[in-house]
């Protein structure tokens, strides 16, 4: 493919998202033709909005969001199901950068149902030469060159995804999401202190299963060697849905019981 090159006015420089990576990003669900969880991604994007310290524009109410994607996507494209991933970038137009307006760009991905898990499992391995950091900026979805790297480390060695590791050497989550590990009854969760996203999906799952008794949801500070025993892990991705681990290194792992959980929890969405 030829090179392509631009001119600063073709690429709008007050828009910091492209020049700097001043955005965040949060997603959005829609599911059988309506917004689900709305409620709880609207107040992800305004905490992190303000942890950015970017101003917030009054009319950003959950209304706004609501009816902006009921008529662009719902109706207005026909989706039934899928994942918007929505970005606030700042301009740079403001006397001071808090003060600097904000704009916005969304786009949504369709699938069969975002509550079901992929069908085909993940492979994935521990990066050791990168890590993530584990301040209250690690846990929104801002620009990370470590979500960048490991990615393309993934490709070039031909795995799914890798689970990056905190200062502490501890799991904090792979470039995509959260990781979920099943031991018995118990679900231990990394804590948002290692590094790991705020997630409204999989918060959503892990109280589901808390109230219902389903599972021992616990929240754990996770050596990389713990991993390797658990008997089934999920990797949910408020960005790309949810999937189910099947090999990390010479380990494999079951994936039934997460699959009979989301079941459960999928259909308390229709009651």
């Amino acid at each position: 493919m030829e090179n392509q090159y631009f001119t600063s006015d073709e690429l709008n420089v007050k828009n910091r998202a492209f020049l700097w990576g001043d955005s965040v990003k949060v997603s959005f669900f829609v599911r059988n033709g309506g917004l689900i969880m709305d409620e709880e991604c609207y107040f992800f994007l305004m905490a992190s909005m303000r942890k950015m310290r970017m101003n917030i524009p009054l009319t950003y109410t959950l209304e706004f969001f609501q009816t902006l994607f009921q008529k662009d996507i719902i109706e207005g494209k026909g989706v039934d199901n899928g994942i918007i991933n929505f970005q606030v970038f700042r301009n740079n137009d403001g006397l001071t950068l808090a003060k600097s307006s904000v704009s916005y760009f969304y786009e949504v991905t369709e699938m069969a149902d975002v509550l079901a898990v992929h069908q085909r499992p993940l492979e994935l391995d521990l990066i050791k030469e990168i890590n993530v950091n584990n301040n209250l900026l690690s846990n929104i979805r801002v620009h990370c060159p470590e979500n960048i790297y490991g990615a393309i480390y993934a490709q070039e060695n031909d795995l799914d995804d890798v689970i990056l590791l905190n200062p502490n050497k501890r799991i904090a989550r792979t470039t995509a999401g959260n990781l979920l590990f099943l031991e018995g009854d118990v679900i231990k969760v990394p804590k948002q202190t290692e590094g790991s996203y705020i997630s409204p999906l999989m918060e959503n799952f892990v109280t589901f299963l808390h109230k219902n008794n389903l599972a021992d949801i616990q929240e754990h500070e996770i050596i990389a060697f713990e991993s390797q025993k658990a008997e089934e892990i999920l990797m949910i991705s408020d960005e790309k849905g949810m999937f189910s681990v099947g090999k990390i290194r010479n380990k494999t792992f079951e994936t039934s019981r997460f699959s009979e959980l989301i079941e459960s929890w999928k259909k308390s969405f229709n009651q």
